[in-house]
């Protein structure tokens, strides 16, 4: 797989025109401001993407650790026999977002996988703060480790996927499922949170970002984590704090205007030192949040589908 740069000091492009030019006709921030349900909203009432691949989905709840944890499982336009499985976790500061507001996402990623995807609604913060999370989408892999063949799945071709808060939740269930002996294939982080490290460079540089900015993260954080002892933060939090060796192949997405950035590009650094094979890509005039604007904006949809094609070149 391709090598990231070496250095995180990226100095990111203008911002996208057409993305420009969307943000200014329809402005969108996440923020805290409000509280939980007003941020919810808000969420839920951003237009979503225009692609909308025709996949079969079905709605369940499995069992978890704390109750039914709701997901939904789509199944791809193929004529395979077994496809490969994903098991897709959503992002929004593991605030908002549910399976109706990432509900074309997830059909992207089961349409170019070319994979049966299980998207998962885990209880969300601050009502229900760190490990909540973390204990329900492992119920969920697990529960897909072990009815992938009664889903018309192969159950030897599994993969982890989330965005943003979502990203945290998938690097640290890869990092889970190998102490499991659960094999999985591949890791597809887009924008990911892993090292809680607001001292990175994107942080200062995208403190004040379209989409996400510090304030933001630092108030997203501040409901997740709850009680939290951060001295010495559990690996099921911070993933970049975990023994990282043996983990499967991964693909992560960053984009330039956005303080996350250089949080992927720390986390590939150590893959990579750990001898993970690690392909990076750096979407410079993008913001975070970009899957959302797939078949919108020609740059998200270029760097959406570059993504979706590692991860099914993985599971082939």
């Amino acid at each position: 797989m391709g090598r990231y740069p070496a250095s995180m000091t990226v100095n990111p492009a203008t911002l996208d025109a057409v993305l420009q030019k969307v943000l200014e006709a329809v402005p969108f921030k996440l923020t805290t401001e409000g509280g939980p349900e007003p941020a919810r909203q808000r969420f839920k009432e951003l237009p979503r993407n225009a692609i909308l691949p025709e996949v079969a989905a079905q709605d369940l709840s499995i069992e978890g650790p704390a109750g039914p944890v709701p997901v939904r499982i789509y199944r791809p336009p193929s004529d395979e026999a077994a496809p490969p499985t994903v098991v897709f976790i959503h992002g929004g500061g593991w605030t908002v977002g549910d399976l109706d507001s990432y509900d074309g996402t997830a059909r992207l990623h089961a349409a170019g996988a070319g994979a049966v995807v299980v998207s998962v609604d885990y209880r969300l913060a601050p009502e229900h703060p760190y490990p909540a999370a973390v204990d329900d989408v492992w119920a969920a892999t697990r529960w897909v480790a072990e009815n992938a063949a009664e889903l018309g799945a192969d159950p030897d071709r599994l993969a982890v996927a989330g965005d943003s808060a979502g990203g945290n939740l998938a690097a640290v269930v890869a990092q889970s499922a190998r102490d499991a002996g659960i094999p999985l294939r591949f890791q597809l982080l887009w924008y990911p949170s892993t090292t809680f490290d607001t001292s990175l460079p994107s942080f200062v540089e995208n403190a004040q970002a379209p989409i996400l900015d510090l304030a933001a993260c630092k108030g997203f954080t501040r409901w997740y984590i709850g009680e939290t002892d951060l001295s010495e933060p559990p690996v099921t939090l911070v993933p970049a704090r975990g023994n990282l060796a043996g983990l499967p192949p991964a693909y992560i997405a960053v984009a330039g205007h956005d303080p996350l950035r250089d949080d992927g590009l720390r986390y590939g650094e150590l893959l990579t030192a750990a001898g993970v094979p690690v392909e990076l890509h750096h979407a410079e005039s993008l913001v975070h949040g970009y899957l959302g604007y797939a078949g919108i904006v020609p740059a998200a949809t270029e760097a959406t589908e570059r993504g979706l094609a590692a991860l099914r070149a993985a599971l082939a």
